[in-house]
């Protein structure tokens, strides 16, 4: 298992080398001061830039978003077997759970209604099924269809149970994987505490892009114009960008309800309020028809 999540860990990373999903500032803001952190969260590169008058505020500031990633990373990584996630997924029951792991479950429960479906946390199953399959040398046309209907019998976000006091599986096998919001979520996060301590300007980018203040001009890398984001928060998705064949027939982006694998976008943005709606509408978006219209949220699909 161990070997798997590392292999998984590091084809995100060739998602977004591949496939540029990583969205570059095209333009630095004025004289102001300007505090900048680069690391990484949840196997993604970050960044944190920070303009504050008081620069020992600034880095005292960062030091504390940096102290609540990794605490939160404590919660939300598949990869860190001490990881709340992975004790749920190991033992398929909670008790106690941090409060963050509920409130984020309750906002996939929105983000999979929205999406009909498409949006599911519980896909896991599936994801490493495929891994399984092509890792060990399986044949090209991929997994047996039995293989993929006893998956799919994992999936299912209305067999996750949460409360303040406990989360459960109703069934057995089941795993969650919140690789698709947890990176927005947890710049939403970020953003929220700067607010809080009065900074009006700053980007996040803790494997989903928001900005506070702006406009920040911001580049997708493989399209023609940018975008200026001023108190929004923009995620991309590609489908192709990272695929377990060599003949990129699978694609890791999983519908959880057929099991299959479509590539019907080369990209597809999600501007959005929160990065979380982006990052869960983005991956959503891949494979759902549509979502209804909301506030400030815009999307654009790059037809492969």
């Amino acid at each position: 298992m161990a070997t798997e999540l590392l292999t998984r860990r590091r084809a995100l990373g060739l998602v977004a080398a591949a496939a540029g999903l990583p969205l570059v500032l095209r333009a630095t803001r004025g004289s102001a001061e300007v505090v900048t952190w680069r690391g990484r969260a949840l196997g993604a590169p970050a960044t944190l830039v920070l303009h504050h008058p008081d620069r020992r505020e600034a880095e005292r500031l960062v030091a504390a978003c940096v102290a609540e990633l990794e605490r939160l990373e404590g919660v939300f990584s598949l990869y860190r077997a001490d990881s709340a996630l992975s004790v749920l997924n190991r033992d398929g029951a909670l008790a106690a759970p941090p409060a963050e792991l509920v409130a984020i479950l309750g906002d996939c429960r929105g983000f999979h209604a929205r999406t009909a479906g498409a949006f599911d946390p519980t896909v896991q199953p599936l994801w490493l099924l495929y891994a399984r399959h092509f890792q060990s040398g399986g044949g090209a046309e991929g997994p047996a269809v039995a293989a993929l209907d006893e998956a799919r019998g994992k999936v299912g976000l209305d067999a996750v149970l949460a409360s303040r006091e406990r989360i459960a599986f109703a069934r057995r096998g089941m795993a969650l994987t919140l690789n698709g919001v947890a990176q927005g979520w947890i710049t939403d996060r970020i953003v929220d505490r700067l607010r809080a301590a009065g900074v009006t300007s700053t980007l996040v980018d803790m494997g989903e892009i928001r900005g506070l203040g702006g406009p920040w001009p911001v580049g997708i890398v493989g399209a023609s114009a940018g975008v200026d984001l001023t108190d929004r928060a923009i995620a991309t998705s590609a489908p192709l960008g990272f695929a377990f064949d060599p003949a990129r027939r699978f694609t890791h982006i999983i519908d959880p309800r057929s099991g299959a694998t479509p590539a019907r976008y080369a990209r597809v943005t999600v501007i959005a309020p929160t990065a979380a709606e982006a990052d869960a509408l983005s991956t959503g978006l891949a494979i759902a028809d549509d979502v209804p219209a909301a506030p400030g949220v815009s999307v654009e699909r790059v037809v492969s």
